[in-house]
C-alpha cells in the first residue's frame, strides 16, 4: 500500500506537473486540495483535471466566508498594508489553505503535505512554517525547490505525461482571492515599464472610468465593515460589491517594489479595489474615535502584525498577543465613513461615529467655542521648556567658546 501526500492544487501547470512528479519520484498516492477563497473559478474543472491525472482523491472546499471573517477581518482591524502598499491578499490565504491541508492529511492518513512554491518567494515560508507548526509529524515536500526545471523543461515534462498546458503564450503568474489579485512575471519584471492594460481584470483604467464620481458609505461595527450605503450586508457580499464598484472607477491598482523575506526585491502588481477602500476608510475612522496616544502606538502594532503575517508567521504567538491590543481598540471603532471614488482615486469626504472624540463646540473657531484659549500660553511654556533650556545653554556655551578664541 502506497503512502499518501496531500497537495495544495491550484489547477495550473505547476501543480498539475507536481501530481505526476510526486507519483513518479516518490511513488506516492496524491490527494489534491483546492480551496476557494473567492477566486471566481470553477472548482469542478480543477477536480476533473486532477482526477484525469490519476489522483487518489480530490477535495474542493469553499472557504470564502471563513477566509473573510478569520483572516481578512483581523487584517482590516490592523490596517494591514505591507510596506505601506500591499493589503496582504495572497499572504492571508496561505494559513487557511494549510489548515485545510492538515485536516485532510489527518483524515486520509497522509504522511506528507506538498506545495508548488518556489525557493525565491514568500509563499514557501508561509506554507512550511504553518505546516510545521500545525502538524510537525508531517513531512513537507516542496518539489519546485528540488526539481530545478526551467519553464521549457516543465512544458516538455507535461507533454510527455499528458498534462494539459494552458496559456502557453501567457507570460504572467496570477494569484487571486476575494481580497485581491496579484500579477507577476513577463514584462512586469522590468520595473521601469508601465504595466500593460491587458493584465487588469478587476479595475478599469482611470482614462476609461466614469466621468462622474460615485460616493459610497461604509458602516463599521467593532472595527469591521457591516453595511454599504446604509444596507446591511454579509461580509463576502459586501467585499464582492465593493470590488465591483471601486473597480469600475479604476480604484485599487497597486504597482509596488516589494522586499521579499529571502532578500530579493520584486516588482508586484495588485488589483485590490475593496481592500484599498475599506482600509483607507477604517484607518480614517480610527482617527476619529481613538486618542492620539492610541493612534500613534497602534501604528507600531499594526506594522508589526503586518510584518509577521507577510513573512509567514501567522502561527507566531506574538500575532495573537498583538491582536489582543488591536481588538481592544476596535471596541470603539464604530461609525460611518463616506468615500468618493473618481478616476482611479479615492478620498474620504465624511465620517461620523457615536464614539467620536471630535467635539465641534471645542474645535470651532467661532466666538462661542468651549475651549479656553487662555490656557494655551501656560501649556506652550511648559511644552517648550526643555527645548528653550537647551538652546539657551547652547548659545551660552557657543558664546564662551567664541570669547576664548
Amino acid at each position: 500500500m502506497k503512502d499518501s501526500v496531500v497537495l495544495a492544487y491550484s489547477g495550473g501547470l505547476d501543480t498539475s506537473v507536481l501530481i505526476k512528479w510526486l507519483q513518479q519520484k516518490y511513488n506516492y498516492d496524491v490527494v489534491t486540495v483546492t480551496l476557494d477563497v473567492g477566486r471566481q473559478s470553477d472548482l469542478k474543472v480543477f477536480e476533473e483535471k486532477a482526477k484525469k491525472l490519476g489522483v487518489k482523491k480530490h477535495y474542493s472546499i469553499d472557504g470564502t466566508e471563513e477566509f473573510v471573517t478569520d483572516y481578512v477581518f483581523p487584517a482590516i482591524k490592523a490596517n494591514a498594508l505591507y510596506e505601506g502598499k500591499y493589503p496582504l491578499s495572497s499572504a492571508l490565504s496561505r494559513p487557511l489553505i494549510v489548515l485545510k491541508m492538515v485536516e485532510i492529511a489527518k483524515k486520509e492518513g497522509a504522511i506528507a503535505c506538498a506545495h508548488g512554491c518556489t525557493g525565491k518567494g514568500n509563499d514557501q515560508v508561509r506554507f512550511d512554517v504553518t505546516l510545521k507548526s500545525l502538524a510537525p509529524h508531517l513531512k513537507v515536500i516542496a518539489p519546485v525547490r528540488e526539481w530545478k526545471m526551467a519553464r521549457d523543461q516543465e512544458i516538455e515534462f507535461a507533454k510527455a505525461n499528458g498534462i494539459p498546458i494552458p496559456h502557453l503564450a501567457d507570460p504572467y503568474s496570477i494569484d487571486q482571492n476575494l481580497w485581491g489579485r496579484s500579477i507577476e512575471c513577463g514584462p512586469l519584471e522590468d520595473p521601469s515599464t508601465e504595466p500593460p492594460e491587458e493584465i487588469f481584470e478587476w479595475t478599469a483604467s482611470p482614462e476609461k472610468a466614469p466621468d462622474k464620481p460615485e460616493y459610497v458609505t461604509i458602516t463599521f461595527e467593532d472595527g469591521v465593515p457591516t453595511a454599504l450605503n446604509n444596507k446591511d450586508m454579509k461580509p463576502v457580499a459586501l467585499i464582492e460589491t465593493l470590488n465591483k464598484t471601486a473597480g469600475k472607477h479604476g480604484v485599487g491598482r497597486i504597482d509596488h517594489i516589494e522586499d521579499r523575506l529571502v532578500g530579493i526585491k520584486s516588482r508586484e502588481i495588485y488589483e485590490c479595489p475593496a481592500a484599498t477602500v475599506i482600509l483607507e476608510a477604517h484607518e480614517d475612522l480610527e482617527k476619529l474615535v481613538l486618542t492620539r496616544h492610541e493612534v500613534l502606538f497602534k501604528q507600531q502594532i499594526d506594522s508589526q502584525w503586518t510584518f509577521l503575517v507577510h513573512n509567514g508567521l501567522w502561527m507566531e504567538p506574538l500575532r495573537e498577543d498583538l491582536e489582543a491590543f488591536i481588538n481592544k481598540t476596535q471596541e470603539r471603532v464604530t461609525g460611518d465613513v463616506k468615500v468618493k471614488l473618481y478616476k482611479g482615486g479615492l478620498q474620504v469626504v465624511g465620517r461620523s461615529s457615536p464614539m467620536a472624540l471630535y467635539d465641534p463646540k471645542m474645535a470651532t473657531y467661532d466666538a462661542k467655542t468651549t475651549f479656553n484659549q487662555a490656557y494655551a500660553e501656560g501649556f506652550i511654556e511648559l511644552w517648550g521648556l526643555p527645548t528653550k533650556t537647551y538652546n539657551l545653554l547652547k548659545n551660552k556655551v557657543g558664546k564662551n567658546k567664541a570669547e576664548k578664541a
